[in-house]
C-alpha cells in the first residue's frame, strides 16, 4: 500500500463457508480505530470474510490531502473496501456507511448501522438528537484540551452501559494503541457530526438496513429510532437493553444475535 492509502486488513472466514463466505466491512467511530471491533471479530469470522478499515487520520491510516468532509470519507473508504459487501458500522463510521449505501447501492449487500442518527446534533425540525449547546461545549473543550476531551468522549459513549467501567477501560486501553489520531481529522470529524443531516439518505435508502440503538445511549437518544422509521419504514430497528453508545461492547451476545438474525434474513 502507498503511504496515502488507508489502513485496512481482511481476515479469512474461520467457519464452514471458508473462502466462499460473504464479505463484511467494519467501520469505527470518531477518535478510535478498527481495534474497537476486536471483542466481536472472532464471532463475525464464523460467517464472513471481514475487512476492517481505519478512517483517514485515525488508527493506522494516514491523512490524505483533501477537504475532510463526508464526501472525502466515502471516497477514501470505497477505495479500499471490497467491491460488494455487507457493511457494519458504528457512530461516525455509520454515517459514512449510510452515505455509501445511498450513493453506491451496488457496493452494499446489506447495511447494519449502530448508534447513528439522521442528524447527530439537534435541528429546529429534528429534536431527537444531542442538544446543540452540549455538542458545542464538547467541541470548544476539544480545542482547549484534546487528550482530556477524547477521554471524556469515551466515557460518554459508555455512559448507561451495564458494563460501563469495563467498557471505558477497554476504550482507554486501545485509544492510542495505533498512535495519535491526527488533530485535523478529529476536528474535521467533529464538524461533520455537527453539520450532518442525512434525512434524505434515509428516505432514499434502497438496500436492506438494520438500525441498532443502545437503550441508554447519551449521544443518540433511543427516540431517534422511531423518527428514522418515519423516514424509512423498511429499516429494521433493534434496541439493545443495558447499553449506551457502544452496544457491541456492552452487550456483545445480544448484539451478535440481532446482527445474525438480520443478515440471515438477507
Amino acid at each position: 500500500m502507498s503511504g496515502l492509502t488507508l489502513y485496512y486488513d481482511t481476515y479469512a472466514c474461520t467457519g464452514a463457508a471458508g473462502t466462499q463466505a460473504p464479505e463484511l466491512v467494519l467501520l469505527h467511530g470518531w477518535g478510535l480505530h478498527s481495534v474497537v471491533w476486536d471483542p466481536v471479530v472472532p464471532a463475525l469470522l464464523q460467517h464472513f470474510q471481514v475487512t476492517v478499515i481505519d478512517l483517514p487520520g485515525m488508527g493506522r491510516s494516514p491523512l490524505p490531502k483533501g477537504l475532510y468532509d463526508l464526501d472525502f470519507l466515502v471516497e477514501q473508504v470505497l477505495s479500499v473496501a471490497p467491491k460488494k459487501a455487507t457493511w457494519l458500522a458504528w457512530s461516525l463510521g455509520a454515517h459514512v456507511a449510510l452515505a455509501v449505501a445511498q450513493r453506491y447501492p451496488e457496493r452494499v449487500t446489506a447495511l447494519s448501522l449502530i448508534a447513528v442518527n439522521a442528524c447527530f446534533v439537534q435541528k429546529p425540525d429534528w429534536s431527537q438528537a444531542m442538544p446543540e449547546t452540549v455538542f458545542a461545549q464538547f467541541r470548544d473543550n476539544y480545542d482547549e484540551e484534546r487528550d482530556g476531551t477524547l477521554i471524556r468522549f469515551l466515557s460518554l459513549q459508555c455512559r448507561g452501559s451495564d458494563r460501563m467501567r469495563e467498557d471505558i477501560r477497554f476504550l482507554q486501553d486501545i485509544l492510542y494503541m495505533q498512535g495519535l489520531p491526527a488533530p485535523e481529522a478529529l476536528r474535521a470529524g467533529l464538524q461533520i457530526l455537527s453539520d450532518i443531516d442525512q434525512r434524505l439518505a434515509w428516505q432514499q435508502l434502497s438496500v436492506p438496513c438494520q438500525l441498532m440503538l443502545g437503550e441508554r445511549d447519551y449521544l443518540v437518544p433511543v427516540s431517534a429510532g422511531d423518527a428514522i422509521k418515519q423516514l424509512q419504514p423498511k429499516v429494521q430497528l433493534a434496541v439493545i437493553e443495558g447499553s449506551g453508545h457502544a452496544p457491541f461492547l456492552a452487550q456483545p451476545d445480544v448484539f451478535l444475535q440481532a446482527f445474525n438474525d438480520f443478515v440471515s434474513a438477507h
